[in-house]
């Protein structure tokens, strides 16, 4: 059992204890914050908590999280492109079509069920029963690199410079129409949709801070731009949600961009391509790569014949 005691900040006076715990412990699922609630696992001031409690500064948390349940989570050998390994970490090249972590119609041929086969007793488990060694998610048609911890203090490390939004993270991606200028931020809070809960939206009522940085790297017959994206924070589908609002869908995107697309594609162009931190053993800086896959260049060449 993790125990926490977190001393409320004068940031978070006003604001609702659900909202801030997801928000502070942002390895977890605010479906796990939801059940330690409900279970009774959180307390302010010595009282358990509603997740609706309004928040005053100098309220004192006292947290418990319980150690991770062990569950059949079927072992699959899936092949992995691993890009490096050492005692604590992994670092993954995920390919499209793959989904990270066991959800709701993906019980299977997932990142997980592939590590379970390959490192079954070397994950960590503080991202509970369905996440073991996972401290963040790329959705199922972006590819490239991720992390994964293969024991709790480097769990705790990366997730704590995930918080600190410390943690080094270029995408690289296709968008509709001509980016005019060479560079541009979009600071934009991303909730979810009010018209459609199944999508994230910029929402300034409900949303979180969300700020993506955006570079020109090539455009393609003023129809399309190859751009390189670099996450200050990290929400839910945040480079297709920020791309979109400003009028430059990622191409292959069907949720957030036009339906219909001109070219074969498999959901986004977008490409996690370069991931660093700080190392949890030795303090190091390290950088990983993943390189472009074969569809995303060979989409860039036939682009080029727009020029």
């Amino acid at each position: 059992m993790e125990e926490y005691n977190i001393e409320a900040s004068g940031d978070w006076a006003g604001k609702r204890i659900d909202k801030v715990l997801s928000g502070y412990f942002s390895d977890y699922s605010r479906s796990f914050i939801k059940k330690l609630f409900d279970d009774g696992y959180i307390q302010v001031n010595g009282k358990a908590s509603k997740p609706s409690y309004s928040v005053r500064t100098g309220d004192i948390f006292d947290i418990s999280v319980p150690d991770p349940v062990s569950i059949d989570i079927e072992p699959e050998n899936i092949p992995l492109d691993i890009i490096y390994e050492d005692d604590d970490v992994i670092l993954v090249n995920k390919p499209k079509g793959m989904v990270v972590h066991p959800a709701p119609g993906h019980y299977s041929g997932t990142l997980v069920n592939g590590l379970m086969y390959h490192f079954k007793d070397s994950l960590s488990g503080i991202n509970g029963e369905f996440r073991p060694g996972i401290v963040h998610r790329i959705d199922m048609d972006t590819t490239g690199v991720l992390v994964v911890c293969k024991n709790d203090n480097a769990h705790r490390s990366l997730s704590e410079q995930l918080h600190e939004h410390s943690i080094t993270r270029k995408y690289y991606a296709i968008v509709h129409g001509n980016i005019a200028q060479d560079d541009g931020t979009v600071d934009a809070p991303i909730g979810r949709s009010p018209k459609d809960r199944k999508k994230m939206a910029i929402n300034t009522r409900n949303g979180r801070h969300a700020v993506t940085h955006y570079r020109v790297l090539e455009r393609f017959g003023g129809k399309y731009t190859f751009i390189e994206c670099q996450l200050e924070t990290g929400r839910t589908h945040q480079i297709r949600v920020h791309m979109a609002s400003i009028g430059h869908p990622i191409l292959g995107d069907e949720v957030y961009g036009p339906k219909k697309c001109p070219f074969k594609l498999q959901g986004q162009t977008l490409h996690a391509g370069i991931l660093g931190f700080e190392h949890p053993s030795t303090g190091e800086y390290v950088e990983f790569k993943a390189d472009l896959p074969e569809y995303f260049e060979d989409l860039i060449k036939k682009l080029k014949l727009l020029n």
